[in-house]
């Protein structure tokens, strides 16, 4: 059975009550914030192995002076996957037998994620493509076909126009739009987005009130609740005190409007070759916010995936894997 945690049960100071009820909310919605973001991310030091379906070696590399984490796995064209803020290589376990078997799949963890180091940086835009391209550069890869979700597709966008020369194929899956705050629908990506909660209420939170909210905010990524099987959720709350994760979520609200300002105003000018996927039933941005997207890509093409959230990826593999191996081959 499931157990429910009831905000009314919390302590707040007395003050008026429509106060007291955003506050609550606001805790609420960066305490599940906080869980998304460490639910595919694991303790230091880096493991020998990712165990999914297979044990595949973890790898590292150095850039910029932070150990980076990935997966090198295939032959053939490379491939680059590339998870959304605050993610990890976790949403990626179900590409990398299928896509081995055509290409050269590299998962990494991106800085602040999972296995990765979580320097003290902004995560600006502007950074993260300074480290992927130093990423690209340490593993030898002079050019790949980017495969982002959520955030992850920004920062592909990111790569394909400020170093054109180093993507030969784009694939965008379940992002990045422009206007995020307008279209996005997620309640409680909105109110941390928006929230001036101090850092050390966030970590109190998540200290003393996360382990009660990983199915909830699950649920608002997956569309079938029957994928968030106790295993998964053990994950989840087994990894989510991970340190360093603070530092990331608080970035998050500062690098939106920089993206806005920045890359997404060149959605437009994208040349490269681009694949848009997008989950039917994504809460976070709805399948219109895809076809906006397609539409706004000169020469781009759409794939929508049925029976599937934010991570369609992960929750409808085979179809996904499908479409990717049918763009990416030459």
């Amino acid at each position: 059975m499931k157990r429910f945690f009831s905000w009314n049960n919390v302590q707040f100071p007395q003050t008026p009550d429509r106060a007291c009820k955003r506050a609550r909310l606001t805790l609420f919605s960066l305490c599940i914030v906080s869980f998304f973001l460490t639910a595919c991310t694991a303790f230091s030091p880096i493991p020998s192995h990712f165990e999914a379906f297979e044990r595949i070696p973890i790898k590292a590399v150095t850039v910029h002076d932070q150990r980076i984490a990935y997966l090198d796995v295939g032959l053939g064209p490379p491939v680059i996957l590339i998870h959304g803020f605050g993610g990890s290589m976790w949403q990626w376990e179900h590409q990398q037998h299928a896509l081995s078997r055509h290409f050269r799949v590299i998962t990494l963890d991106l800085p602040g994620s999972g296995f990765s180091d979580k320097p003290d940086i902004e995560y600006r835009p502007d950074q993260l493509v300074d480290f992927f391209t130093g990423f690209m550069d340490a593993v030898r890869i002079p050019q790949a076909t980017l495969v982002g979700n959520s955030m992850g597709a920004g920062l592909a966008i990111a790569m394909a126009l400020e170093h054109p020369e180093r993507v030969a194929k784009l694939v965008l899956i379940g992002g990045l739009p422009r206007q995020i705050m307008q279209k996005l629908t997620s309640p409680s990506i909105r109110r941390a987005l928006e929230t001036n909660v101090p850092h050390w209420i966030v970590s109190l939170s998540n200290q003393l009130f996360g382990g009660l909210m990983t199915e909830s905010l699950l649920e608002e990524f997956v569309h079938d609740p029957a994928l968030l099987t106790p295993a998964v959720l053990e994950r989840s709350n087994r990894n989510r005190r991970r340190p360093g994760i603070l530092k990331p979520i608080i970035a998050m609200k500062h690098a939106v409007p920089l993206w806005e300002s920045g890359f997404a105003m060149r959605i437009g000018t994208l040349a490269h070759p681009t694949l848009v996927i997008w989950g039917e039933l994504d809460r976070v941005f709805p399948v219109a916010v895809g076809e906006e997207l397609h539409h706004a890509i000169k020469g781009s093409q759409l794939v929508t995936i049925p029976n599937a959230g934010h991570i369609p990826q992960w929750e409808q593999p085979d179809l996904v894997n499908d479409s990717l191996i049918a763009y990416i081959q030459p």
